[in-house]
């Protein structure tokens, strides 16, 4: 389960330290989505605090009712405060999903309302972010700033690819949130890629060629 050690570590007890995490570096669709979040452990309930873990390990019910109560608690000014934002399809392909990844969590730092005193980030790559940063593998499960940030960004990403699902029915964003499914690869297949496909991901890329390829079979019969 996450704690605060690492927080008091490279910040101490009083400073303030954001933790940044990503939802949405796989999926084939869909946009990547960052969220830096400081917590102000006094003002943290215990019960929200054993509450809080990896996104990843928490079940959709749990993962909603974690991020209800720290987005209520950051309106309430209640010691909860984060920013979170988003690199678009368009950022993925023309500037690969690394870089877009990066963007994106530099959007999220912005939009804090200060700069923090310390950034932890899960991963192994701590980008220049302009203050004291470390990276920490697996800091999802290991740092509790990180892991609330990765509940908020996946509650955020996952609404937004279920409200996209009724536009594109047949591709299952409700349920796999854009990934690579066998649903989603199905539709891929039969229908073609959408306006919110990552062109540059191998399977969407396969996908366009292949409907290129099918559409100047069709206008060469149609024209012979």
């Amino acid at each position: 389960m996450p704690t605060f050690r690492l927080e008091i570590e490279v910040a101490g007890k009083e400073g303030r330290v954001a933790g940044i995490d990503e939802v949405g570096r796989g999926p084939w669709a869909g946009p990547v989505v960052a969220c830096a979040c400081v917590l102000e452990r006094r003002k943290l309930p215990k019960d929200l605090r054993d509450r809080i873990d990896d996104s990843k390990a928490l079940t959709a019910k749990k993962r909603e009712a974690v991020a209800a109560e720290l987005i209520a608690r950051a309106k309430a000014s209640d010691g909860v405060i984060f920013g979170i934002a988003a690199a678009s399809v368009a950022e993925i392909d023309r500037i690969n999903i690394l870089h877009a990844t990066e963007l994106a969590m530099r959007r999220a730092l912005a939009r804090l309302p200060f700069v923090p005193d310390h950034i932890l980030v899960d991963g192994n790559r701590a980008p220049d972010f302009g203050c004291p940063i470390r990276a920490v593998v697996g800091g999802d499960h290991r740092s509790m700033s990180i892991a609330a940030a990765s509940i908020v960004a996946k509650v955020a990403r996952d609404r937004l690819m279920t409200r996209l699902s009724p536009f594109y029915p047949a591709f299952g964003w409700d349920r796999n949130a854009g990934y690579g499914t066998e649903i989603h690869a199905e539709a891929l297949s039969r229908h073609g890629p959408t306006v919110h496909h990552r062109r540059s991901f191998a399977p969407v890329a396969e996908a366009v060629t292949l409907f290129s390829v099918q559409a100047q079979t069709v206008s060469s019969t149609a024209t012979s």
